[in-house]
């Protein structure tokens, strides 16, 4: 699975004008599954996110999680982020999982995180999304889980 993370002062998603997922303070994840991904690869991912110490400390370092911090995450699927660049100038995204796999690879991420943290509100899987965030810092972090 590929994920970008980005440490935010708040983010939403919308579609069709309806919020459906909301946080405060957290990470806006960004996730797409690949070919040959699995549910253990998406906790894998989950845990990565939760444990990942990027959020100030007392004395300013970067040496606190999600967690830590008690932040929300905002889990959004995004298949181009399997894009394939390096011929051409239309993106390939053969890199991505099929959808059935995406959907549910994506929902089990969901449903995952939502038994280890307490704050998480996502997207809607293949839907047109507005994506609105505040990057704080600015921090983004690319993942890749195998």
């Amino acid at each position: 699975m590929i994920a970008i993370l980005q440490r935010v002062r708040e983010a939403r998603v919308e579609v069709a004008g309806r919020i459906t997922g909301q946080i405060g303070a957290g990470f806006l994840v960004l996730v797409c599954a690949e070919p040959g991904d699995t549910e253990a690869v998406a906790e894998k991912l989950v845990q990565k996110v939760l444990k990942l110490r990027v959020f100030s400390d007392e004395a300013g370092k970067m040496n606190r999680s999600v967690q830590d911090v008690g932040g929300g995450l905002l889990i959004v699927s995004q298949f181009t982020l399997a894009a394939d660049t390096s011929s051409g100038n239309r993106p390939s995204f053969t890199g991505a999982a099929p959808a059935e796999l995406g959907r549910r690879l994506y929902e089990h991420c969901l449903s995952f995180a939502r038994g280890q943290h307490p704050l998480v509100q996502s997207g809607e899987f293949g839907a047109d999304m507005q994506v609105h965030l505040v990057n704080d810092g600015p921090v983004t972090i690319p993942l890749r889980m195998t």
